[in-house]
């Protein structure tokens, strides 16, 4: 008894002390965390929160940016946030599977999870539990009984080894459809959208729209929530995308490994340095969709959140013009301006190896002399 008494002292002095540990852990995790969330914005460039500064006198419109500078864009309102996670208390059953989904890839997975996955854990849990109830009371220890003492049924080897199989073709078809949708290229009319991951906020680069960058940062959750937002997913400048158009995303680090992950429009893909991963993005609706970064990347990891804004291709449009940026056609009627001279000029072209000069009539453009030597 002494014994089991003293072992009995020492794990609980065991236990105490791993649980001071833990408090400690706790803690101190707890502080670093705090002054991040107070001011979760101080890791970006001076230039860019210049840019996200609200005008003197000029009011926010109810959205993620800090001010409507955005030359007469009126970004989209709380009203307009979907994908959220369901609570219990709303909605029990929808609580415990994936947030409503907004593009085909994203309704395609949900349908496998609902119609395929599901039912299927569902019956095996059940027959598994079923046959340890039998087993627990058919098979229990008694006076009398002689336990069996057969050695192999070939029939049940036979159907244990074919209802398996069927299930993870079952299962299986379904996946690699779903993967392979997922790998598809995107089209050549799709736009071009670089997310790069900094240490810790993301920045978006509008590829086919003159190479702008938006800085996205978490807004303050005393602000968010002020505005109507999510706290801890609210930012100052959303990804502005067009609605029901093929996008090209891609995702680079610019330090360490981040990822980009939106759960609603089932996407999430690494943003690796060094690394240009891509991936054609579809959103079927206007919306403002919320993510985070999936991959621990710091101290700050858990405050850099995503927040998508699709909109119709007139507002889109309407937002990079007030950006600066430009659009496809736009840049290659410039482009071609610029270094093509006009037909009529063509005609009296010099001989290879002569100064370019200007066309007779003198619409044509002059060419500095050095502009087909190189550099």
């Amino acid at each position: 008894m002494p014994i089991a008494a003293a072992y009995r002292d020492i794990r609980r002095l065991v236990f105490g002390v791993l649980a001071l540990v833990g408090l400690a852990f706790a803690v101190q995790g707890v502080s670093a965390a705090a002054p991040a969330a107070a001011a979760p914005e101080a890791s970006a460039p001076a230039a860019a929160q210049a840019d996200a500064a609200p005008a003197d006198g000029e009011p926010a419109v109810g959205a993620d940016a800090a001010a409507d500078t955005d030359g007469g864009y009126e970004h989209l309102g709380p009203e307009w946030i979907k994908g959220q996670p369901t609570s219990f208390e709303d909605s029990p059953l929808k609580s415990m599977t994936f947030q409503d989904q907004y593009t085909d890839d994203g309704q395609f997975a949900l349908g496998m999870n609902d119609y395929i996955l599901a039912p299927v854990i569902v019956a095996i849990s059940a027959f598994v539990f079923f046959l340890l109830l039998v087993v627990v009371v058919r098979y229990r220890r008694r006076e009398g009984r002689e336990p069996s003492r057969t050695t192999h049924n070939t029939l049940i080897e036979v159907i244990w080894t074919i209802v398996p199989v069927l299930i993870l073709i079952v299962i299986a078809v379904p996946s690699i459809t779903l993967l392979a949708r997922q790998y598809k290229t995107a089209p050549a009319d799709a736009i071009t959208i670089k997310a790069t991951g900094y240490q810790w906020y993301w920045g978006y680069t509008y590829s086919d729209n003159g190479g702008f960058e938006v800085i996205s940062n978490m807004l303050p959750v005393e602000e968010a929530e002020a505005r109507g937002l999510p706290g801890h997913l609210a930012v100052d400048n959303r990804m502005v995308v067009p609605a029901g158009v093929p996008l090209r995303i891609q995702t680079i680090g610019a330090d360490v490994i981040h990822s980009f992950a939106v759960p609603s429009l089932w996407f999430k893909m690494d943003a690796v340095p060094g690394r240009l991963n891509e991936r054609v993005l579809t959103i079927q609706e206007p919306g403002i969709y919320y993510g985070q970064c999936s991959e621990l990347c710091g101290a700050r990891h858990g405050y850099m959140p995503i927040a998508i804004e699709a909109v119709p291709m007139d507002k889109w449009r309407q937002w990079v013009a007030s950006k600066g940026g430009s659009f496809g056609d736009e840049a290659e009627v410039s482009e071609a301006a610029d270094i093509q001279a006009p037909a009529s000029a063509t005609e009296g072209a010099p001989a290879a190896g002569d100064g370019p000069t200007a066309a007779d009539d003198g619409n044509a453009p002059s060419v500095p002399l050095d502009a087909t030597e190189p550099a």
